[in-house]
């Protein structure tokens, strides 16, 4: 005798992930069992209701997975959200989108699946230490003077300017800068103006009246009204059309605007924070940018360096990531061996951040947990290669003149330090050594700058 086939229902109550749909109306029709135990919603309370009236994200105003998906056509993976419990709590979450489409292939709404990771929270406040500041990892001299730079500000409501390379975490000091401001207690919405169309980003600025353009069928507030009081990250800002870099200068000089297809003026009191990774002073140079509109968000500049220029932050990185992926795999590794640590203090670094990231991960995939340490050879094949003129330095500190007691290493090791002003790479190569062994050596005898 056969299985019997299992209703859908059925398959997708038994399955570990949150699941509901939409419809094109943003209309919950379906919520399965994990999503109830995760929410504390039970289903017949949020059937026919609005999404956002249920999970009360920010995501909700600012990048609505299932709005993104319906505009774009692309699917979301791995975003990170929260969500408004029930009982008022706010669990963190990561959730993918994706259209549903009917037999003629027509979007009929959008399904979203999500886990609690409240566990990855709790790593992230776990592992804050010296190097982390509100969340940004940064043990070198230039990230230091950043933190610095962002408690001085912390009673300032000027516009900031974020500059930096793609991946070297502009979106995480502005979030350290929202988090240190007098206005951490008010909204924080981030826009990306590089994935929007001019008109829809307008909209999305300043929202719309009822008839404005094709598909507003209703009246619509805008990001800086639902900031008003708080705090406005503006990603990708050199990507905003030239049109639109007039109204937000006005905003910023006035403090008004006015909704698409309206010629009511509204007033609002927003913080800006701005970032973008191309060079504005080449953008103001072939017209793409206007040149007032820089000055008037440069008002406090920050530069952040890519990971190339600032390889004593490597370790740490590495570090957290370890931290975080044992919690997130279920893996007990802990390290990294000093081979792929060397290769990894050596590489260019053209993803920063985010490209170590996904390295680490990968290494922890192809890494066994009955090995707590991450191998060279389970790096990915294309940072290998990177190696191949590169000679990993297998000297020990016991072949350098630093032979005596613990006491006396630590102290040699903070003379010759001082001596190149804490430039590791210079005492690495006077010592004969490679700069993994020598970090390892600085943090075994807990030497601080």
């Amino acid at each position: 005798m056969g299985l019997r086939e299992a209703p859908t229902d059925d398959i997708l109550d038994s399955i570990g992930e949150g699941l509901f749909t939409v419809d094109v109306n943003f209309k919950i029709n379906y919520f399965n069992r994990a999503a109830e135990t995760i929410t504390g919603y039970k289903r017949e309370e949020v059937l026919g209701r609005l999404c956002k009236h249920i999970f009360q994200s920010n995501q909700c105003f600012d990048k609505c997975p299932i709005g993104r998906v319906l505009e774009s056509g692309k699917n979301i993976y791995d975003m990170e959200s929260t969500i408004r419990n029930k009982n008022g709590t706010v669990t963190p979450i990561k959730l993918n989108s994706s259209i549903l489409k009917n037999e003629d292939d027509e979007p009929v709404g959008g399904v979203v699946s999500f886990r609690d990771i409240s566990d990855l929270e709790i790593l992230r406040n776990k592992f804050t230490d010296d190097n982390q500041f509100y969340g940004v990892i940064g043990h070198s001299k230039a990230m230091h003077e950043i933190f610095e730079l962002i408690e001085e500000i912390a009673d300032s409501d000027a516009t900031v300017l974020i500059q930096g390379d793609s991946g070297t975490g502009k979106e995480m000091v502005a979030n350290a800068i929202q988090m240190r401001s007098q206005r951490k207690k008010m909204p924080y919405i981030k826009v990306n103006c590089s994935v929007f169309t001019p008109q829809l980003l307008a909209s999305e600025l300043f929202g719309h009246v009822k008839g404005a353009f094709t598909g507003a069928i209703k009246d619509r507030a805008g990001r800086f009204e639902v900031a008003d009081k708080g705090t406005l990250f503006l990603d990708e800002v050199a990507e905003m059309p030239t049109q639109m870099q007039l109204q937000l200068l006005r905003v910023l000089q006035e403090g008004t605007f006015e909704r698409v297809g309206e010629s009511k003026t509204r007033k609002v009191d927003v913080r800006v924070i701005a970032a973008t990774n191309k060079n504005l002073k080449e953008e103001i140079e072939h017209k793409r940018f206007r040149e007032d509109l820089y000055y008037r968000l440069n008002v406090i500049p920050i530069e952040i360096p890519p990971l190339k220029d600032r390889p004593e932050d490597i370790p740490h990185l590495i570090q957290y990531f370890i931290k975080k992926f044992a919690l997130l795999y279920k893996k007990n590794i802990q390290d990294i061996d000093d081979q792929a640590l060397d290769l990894l203090l050596n590489y260019s670094w053209p993803g920063n951040i985010r490209e170590l990231e996904n390295i680490i991960e990968y290494g922890f995939a192809r890494t066994r947990d009955n090995n707590n340490v991450i191998q060279l050879d389970k790096l990915p094949p294309s940072i290998r290669k990177s190696s191949v003129n590169y000679r990993v330095s297998d000297r020990m500190l016991e072949k350098s003149d630093l032979t005596g007691s613990v006491s006396e290493q630590k102290v040699a090791i903070r003379q010759m330090l001082e001596k190149h002003r804490w430039n590791k790479t210079r005492v690495a190569k006077e010592l004969g050594i490679g700069r993994s062994t020598l970090w390892r050596k600085i943090k075994q005898l807990d030497i601080e700058e």
